[in-house]
């Protein structure tokens, strides 16, 4: 029987054990270059920058903006000053490494497969990380893809992106931050009072879902879950063993300490403003 050679369609996947970790760093970073943008730009894309860790993790810890004009056909990148930005950052922090590449906007646009194409010459499997600065679901969304191509014999002719897990993790301090950079419009920033009380009633609100989650375990609602017991009980387990008259006193010995820094500010900026208009003043006599 004759044979007759045929050409096969692969389709090459690299998400199979891709994830991500990205700092909130990052995420400001990429806001206040979306804030500073040119007025005739749409969207900014710049690298990211971080490492590998042994579990395969990608660590997102730095990025900084490139310049580009886009258009429907095509992307220019100042790879230029790319490459001069990664030198500087190196000079800092030599362990940094490229690790792909971001774009403000609401999931992954035309013009992404060439960034994407590019940032693939400069390391293998960039990720590629979108924040919708936008606020178009009420909130900012983040999202992370890896590309998957797609190839007729030796030829590439399409590229898919397929998003990984992601993890955004933060203290508390950064959440606050977090919280209010995706809030569309605030009155003002709060103040350090306002945050802890914030921080302590959130801080109320996960010990009312912990409650919730045991007792639904003993009454058999939920089932057990050993993970979840044992963050429970390293919870539990790191709590200081101080009896409620004593908890109170640090409590309130620290607020005091911490109003006492406020005030003291205070009589530092009224100081200087005095001596400020008493300058001006003399100047002018």
């Amino acid at each position: 029987m004759a044979s007759s050679d045929r050409t096969v369609l692969q389709f090459s996947s690299s998400s199979q054990s891709f994830s991500a970790k990205v700092h909130p760093l990052v995420i400001f970073n990429i806001c206040d270059c979306y804030v500073r943008r040119p007025d005739q730009a749409d969207r900014v894309i710049g690298t990211l920058l971080g490492s590998v860790l042994p579990d395969g993790t990608v660590d997102i810890r730095n990025s900084y903006a490139v310049p580009h004009n886009e258009s429907i056909e095509q992307v220019a990148l100042d790879i230029e000053y790319h490459h001069n930005m990664l030198i500087s950052h190196q000079k800092v922090n030599p362990k940094e490494i490229i690790v792909g590449w971001y774009s403000t906007g609401l999931g992954v646009t035309g013009g992404s497969a060439l960034i994407h194409e590019f940032y693939s010459r400069e390391v293998q499997h960039p990720i590629h990380l979108t924040v919708d600065t936008g606020f178009t679901n009420g909130g900012g969304t983040i999202k992370a893809y890896v590309s998957n191509n797609l190839s007729l014999g030796e030829r590439q002719i399409a590229a898919q992106f397929q998003e990984i897990p992601l993890d955004l993790r933060m203290i508390e301090a950064e959440r606050i931050g977090f919280d209010m950079l995706k809030a569309t419009a605030v009155d003002k920033i709060p103040s350090d009072l306002e945050g802890m009380e914030a921080s302590m009633q959130h801080l109320l609100v996960l010990i009312d879902d912990i409650y919730k989650y045991v007792d639904d375990v003993v009454e058999g609602r939920v089932a057990p879950d050993n993970k979840i017991g044992r963050f429970i009980s390293d919870a539990v387990g790191s709590l200081p063993k101080v009896s409620p008259r004593v908890f109170d006193k640090l409590v309130n010995d620290s607020l005091q300490d911490h109003l006492l820094l406020l005030y003291l500010s205070s009589i530092t900026r009224t100081q200087l403003s005095l001596a400020e208009k008493l300058n001006t003043a003399a100047q002018i006599l």
